[in-house]
């Protein structure tokens, strides 16, 4: 176990071949070797399972581990897009693993991530790319205008996976729509691009693809899928309520977001749900809640050698009895800052634990190993003789549960990717945006009154009313990928530690940024930079050090 600094070479997405067999995690980059659109045409004709199984490898990268191709699933940070989610949430201001040998997103959490010879940020910039490159054969393997059912629901989806995989890069590559409209974003992918000489469309472009994408979606998705990893209709609203939110279209935003809302198929989940540790199944518990996800099988963690750590409940749950994190000490932990600014009456405080390891959300909970049980609060300090976990730090997450149970050793809990509660975020921001604040203030008091913290006062923290909502995008979205990219659309700095004040994060990784640091935006790896002829870099900021800018304050937790 070490961290991940190790130097890869990058293949480009769009070298990737149609050689798809049932299982897109068999796909090899050979150079080249293109079929043209005829050949694509006539071997979806010939052999019409051969497009069904790319569409649904499609699906793959979003959270199975070992999908970037870079060391045959050896790595155990190497667990598709929640990979990137989690690796942008510990760039940020709230969340944090520890600071020792064993934590393998050190890079995130100390910002070495811009460092163009790392993994972390070659995971992070091939995954999507990758995933895009399926997309576009999906698309391509269809003629033009056809209006086959089936064909157009494909496309649709396929044209709604490749918008994500924009809106995974743009956030991390370049500063906000709103101050950086006209610089350079990332290249955008096609079969008609020369792969060498593809130079960074600006943030404008990049984002008219997306919405040029969600558009067709939306307009060509219905509402039935065989569960909630595929993309339908409500899937592709709520990534153009996002999309709208990046772009400051406020209105379209809320609009997008009450059509999730208002068509009933989802309902937040309620206080008693999210008591207890949870956001682990799709299926059951809060599953009602979430409108997409990452989907986890029993086969997927035992799918080669280290896959049961590459997942998401190997890193971000304290419940594993084969995880990664819970063997180490780098379950994340939330920052005293922002813990501290949640109500006792607001169901999630439990959702981490407190200075002294209490949370009534896991009172219940128990973990039986070598003879022994621990319940409750007695969980933080057990130990297991097999080293499969060690005791937690005060202010770890509990949020996320264990799918098949607490100390199951197979990890294969799901995750979330979009949930109805971000939708009435979004909505309340739009209307707060766009001059209507009263529908925004009723929108995110009855959001909360109703599902979190029944004693809620929106006035209670003195915050201006965006604040107010970031706040709540903050505490109720945490773990789940959305930090960096809100704080940038923002306009907000880092703020990880106030100078002189009590701070739990690890000291290495005690440092502010400000808004405009080109630290900020992500490098692009060092293969890209080689075979991509046309990548201007970016650059500006300086690594940041521990104790600087500390006088530095986001709004929220001053």
């Amino acid at each position: 176990m070490k961290k991940n600094k190790i130097y890869l070479l990058m293949a480009s997405a769009a070298l990737l071949t149609f050689s798809a067999c049932n299982d897109l995690n068999e796909q090899d980059y050979e150079g080249n070797k293109y079929l043209s659109q005829d050949e694509r045409l006539a071997t979806n004709e010939a052999i019409p399972t051969r497009v069904k199984a790319t569409f649904d490898g499609m699906f793959n990268y979003l959270g199975k581990g070992g999908t970037s191709g870079l060391s045959s699933g050896t790595r155990a940070d190497d667990f598709g897009m929640v990979m990137a989610l989690l690796s942008g949430d510990l760039e940020g201001a709230d969340a944090a693993c520890g600071d020792n040998n064993y934590n393998w997103f050190s890079v995130a959490d100390e910002l070495t991530s811009r460092n163009a010879q790392y993994a972390n940020p070659r995971i992070r910039y091939t995954i999507p790319y990758t995933q895009m490159g399926v997309a576009n054969q999906v698309i391509a393997s269809y003629p033009a205008g056809t209006t086959d059912s089936t064909a157009v629901s494909y496309i649709a989806a396929a044209r709604a996976m490749r918008a994500y995989d924009y809106l995974m890069l743009a956030p991390y590559f370049q500063f906000s729509y709103a101050t950086s409209a006209d610089k350079p974003c990332v290249p955008l992918l096609s079969d008609s691009v020369d792969a060498t000489h593809n130079p960074r469309a600006t943030v404008r472009l990049v984002y008219a693809a997306i919405m040029n994408d969600l558009n067709y979606a939306v307009e060509h998705l219905g509402v039935a899928r065989s569960d909630k990893q595929y993309i339908n209709v409500d899937v592709a609203y709520g990534l153009r309520a996002r999309a709208n939110l990046y772009m400051g279209n406020w209105a379209a935003a809320a609009a997008d977001a009450e059509k999730v809302i208002n068509s009933g198929r989802y309902t937040p989940a309620t206080r008693e749900e999210v008591s207890v540790p949870g956001f682990d199944d799709a299926t059951s518990g809060d599953g009602h809640a979430w409108i997409w996800g990452a989907l986890r099988t029993e086969a997927d963690a035992q799918d080669h050698t280290n896959a049961n750590y590459q997942s998401a409940s190997s890193w971000i749950s304290p419940f594993s009895g084969d995880g990664y994190a819970a063997a180490t000490g780098n379950t994340p932990v939330i920052n005293k800052l922002l813990y501290d600014k949640i109500p006792s009456t607001d169901v999630r405080k439990g959702w981490w634990l407190d200075a002294k390891k209490h949370s009534p959300n896991w009172a219940n909970l128990t973990w039986t190993a070598d003879g022994k049980t621990a319940t409750g609060d007695e969980i933080a300090d057990f130990t297991t003789s097999d080293g499969s976990k060690v005791a937690l730090e005060p202010y770890t997450s509990i949020k996320f549960g264990m799918k098949n149970g607490v100390g199951n050793t197979t990890n294969m809990s799901d995750f979330p990717l979009m949930r109805i509660e971000e939708m009435y975020l979004i909505a309340a921001e739009g209307y707060a945006r766009s001059g209507n604040e009263s529908k925004a203030r009723e929108i995110l008091t009855n959001f909360v009154k109703t599902y979190r913290d029944p004693s809620y006062d929106i006035n209670g923290r003195n915050l201006s009313l965006v604040d107010e909502i970031w706040f709540q995008r903050r505490v109720e979205l945490w773990g789940e990928g959305f930090f960096t990219p809100d704080a940038k659309r923002l306009g907000k700095p880092i703020v990880r530690f106030h100078q002189g004040v009590e701070n739990n994060f690890p000291a290495a990784y005690q440092f502010n940024i400000a808004a405009d640091d080109g630290w900020l935006n992500m490098r692009f790896p060092q293969g890209e930079l080689d075979n991509n002829l046309s990548i201007v870099d970016n650059e500006g900021g300086a690594l940041p050090v521990a104790g600087q800018n500390g006088n530095l304050r986001d709004g929220v937790t001053d």
